[in-house]
């Protein structure tokens, strides 16, 4: 029997819902439980051929143990290697470079000197840092968010650039971001299961919690195509199998990456039951399918284009260039007989 597991915390909906589902569809030699840890030996087999990490971003034990078990063969969703040094601020440049639109946004270097360096250790930033240059490009108001932060946790808003600095010095040792705060008419939130199963959930961040999937926004056939193209391109290049995408859609339609990744979404009955529905039985059958295919003691993580690009397909004249020499070569092995005969 090949087993899925799922490694989560406080949450109490989306886990035991995840675990039902998969047994009621009941697929052949394989079944789903909660994973359960007694010990954690280096290079052996958990015993899954499939974990759900829903928690090892606040617990750091956790995160070695699924990088231990991704070693013996474990298909981790979503994969902590790549999780582990991925960032937001690299996810709006990757996002650039694929053509899609992102709020403008710079990297900022901590207020507080990060614990056992040195002004020895700075040598390579110059001060002070170019700030004219930075809001120029940014504007206000803008929004000053950590560089891999999540949750909605230490996220800003700056008024004015006079407000600036002593927001800043409030965030500590913390990388921060400035981003154009992008004035929006529309407001999704896109879960992503697999590399191209897309939900597009209307959602206002300006609503007061617990309140903001009951927004009333409606995409048209259009703008819908194009959230669900560009969603399944960031999943696609970042290797995410389980991800949430926000975007926010200005008054003129142009739609603008908010955030490209949050690997461990909220995912309980408050995003209505509707979509709570669709992640759970899209999510339990993308397990089931990644636990059938995977091989023990194999690479069985996703990695992403940007990780792992795809291998590019011969082109016509490479393929005639090798027919022609094809002939040729067996004309000098012919020769090379005769002459041995001889």
């Amino acid at each position: 029997m090949k087993k899925i597991g799922i490694l989560f915390g406080q949450e109490n909906t989306f886990p035991q819902a995840f675990i039902d589902r998969v047994n009621e569809i009941n697929p052949p030699g394989i079944f789903a439980e909660a994973v359960r840890i007694d010990k954690v030996l280096q290079g052996e087999d958990p015993g899954y051929a499939v974990i759900i990490d829903r928690i090892s971003h606040d617990v750091p034990f956790y995160r070695s143990f699924l990088k231990n078990a991704a070693a013996a063969g474990t298909a981790v969703i979503n994969n902590p290697f790549w999780w582990s040094a991925d960032d937001k601020f690299f996810n709006y440049s990757l996002a650039g470079k694929l053509g899609i639109t992102v709020p403008r946004t710079a990297l900022l270097p901590s207020f507080q000197q990060p614990d056992n360096t040195s002004q020895q250790s700075f040598r390579n930033l110059v001060y002070p840092f170019d700030w004219n240059t930075i809001f120029d490009y940014i504007g206000f108001p803008a929004f000053m968010k950590p560089y891999n932060g999540g949750g909605g946790k230490d996220v800003f808003r700056v008024p004015a650039r006079e407000d600036f600095f002593w927001m800043h010095s409030a965030t500590g040792q913390h990388v921060m971001m400035l981003q154009e705060e992008i004035d929006f008419a529309e407001y999704y939130r896109c879960f992503c299961v697999g590399p191209k199963e897309v939900r597009i959930m209307p959602y206002d961040p300006n609503l007061p919690a617990g309140q903001q999937y009951q927004a009333t926004f409606k995409p048209s056939k259009t703008l819908q195509s194009t959230i669900q193209k560009q969603v399944i391109l960031l999943q696609q290049y970042l290797g995410y199998d389980f991800n949430t995408v926000e975007i926010a859609v200005r008054a003129d339609g142009t739609p603008y990456i908010i955030d490209c990744y949050n690997p461990a979404p909220h995912a309980d009955h408050e995003i209505g039951e509707e979509h709570f529905e669709w992640v759970i039985e899209t999510s339990a059958r993308y397990a089931i399918q990644r636990a059938a295919a995977q091989k023990p003691g194999k690479d069985n993580l996703t990695w992403g284009q940007f990780i792992k690009p795809k291998a590019k397909k011969a082109t016509t004249a490479s393929k005639k260039s090798t027919a022609k020499k094809a002939p040729d070569a067996d004309k000098k092995a012919k020769s090379a007989a005769q002459k041995k005969a001889k």
